[in-house]
């Protein structure tokens, strides 16, 4: 039987969630590839959402092509809409889960990953899938954040408590919300060879940036998905939901507000 993805997306696919996703770029997001890549390759952006790092990658393979795969198929007519808007034609979006990929033994010369292996049960099992349909020669990357090394300031005793929520709640819905720190580990363990590590940061300091973060965690702290599991797994109450926001906002109206993200990459060729 198909392998089907165990755990529970944690941040869901509110509004709000998806405003803070489309913010992504490649140059923010997966810097660490663009030097590799060539105008021919054929590439698989696996967790494309709505399609911000999978539009960018396709003006850098102008003679190439450019594959989105989301398990949530409904964000992908955003995805679509913005390759329209933008006048990208190597492109495709489509539905399907990436513990069993559709495609054939070798059909990329790049298989990436952003954000998606702290939200799934088998980190593991899904980087052997993408190094499955990367080429002989061809790449293998993935971008992770590490949820308990976030540093913030100022340090109001509230976002402590929000980052051991965000813990609790990911680990009840199956994922591991500190990748980035396991990130190289998964690639050994999925037999990946030559691979290379390193670490880049989202840094949020200027008065728009810390607005826009803020606004975003005063919203999902009471509406989006991590807000109902939370419920729902008796690992907060509304209250606690609601001073988890409140804290957002103190912390977004503060002058000397910064928010600083360590993330984890690895880029594997396949021998």
């Amino acid at each position: 039987m198909p392998k089907i993805e165990s755990a529970t997306y944690t941040h869901g696919h509110h509004a709000s969630v998806i405003r803070s996703h489309a913010a992504r770029t490649a140059k923010n997001s997966v810097a660490f590839l663009l030097p590799h890549l060539k105008p021919s390759m054929k590439i698989l952006d696996i967790g494309c959402g709505p399609g911000t790092i999978t539009v960018d990658l396709a003006e850098y393979v102008p003679k190439g092509s450019v594959t989105g795969l989301e398990r949530a198929g409904s964000i992908l007519a955003q995805a679509r809409d913005l390759a329209e808007t933008r006048g990208i034609t190597n492109i495709e979006f489509v539905e399907g889960d990436a513990n069993d990929l559709s495609f054939a033994d070798g059909s990329f010369d790049v298989v990436l990953c952003h954000q998606v292996l702290q939200h799934v049960g088998d980190p593991v099992g899904m980087l052997r899938e993408m190094n499955r349909v990367a080429k002989s020669g061809g790449i293998v990357a993935a971008r992770e954040a590490d949820y308990g090394v976030f540093v913030w300031y100022p340090e109001l005793p509230g976002l402590k408590e929000w980052q051991g929520l965000y813990d609790r709640v990911a680990r009840y819905n199956g994922g591991e919300p500190n990748a980035g720190r396991v990130l190289h580990a998964w690639a050994r363990q999925a037999g990946l060879s030559e691979v290379k590590s390193s670490c880049s940061m989202w840094c949020y300091s200027t008065k728009e940036e810390i607005a826009w973060w803020s606004g975003s965690w005063q919203e999902r702290a009471l509406k989006s998905a991590f807000a109902a599991t939370a419920m729902e797994g008796k690992l907060a109450t509304q209250e606690d939901l609601e001073r988890v926001s409140r804290t957002w906002k103190e912390w977004g109206e503060d002058q000397d507000a910064w928010l600083s993200i360590p993330n984890a990459e690895i880029l594997s060729h396949k021998q």
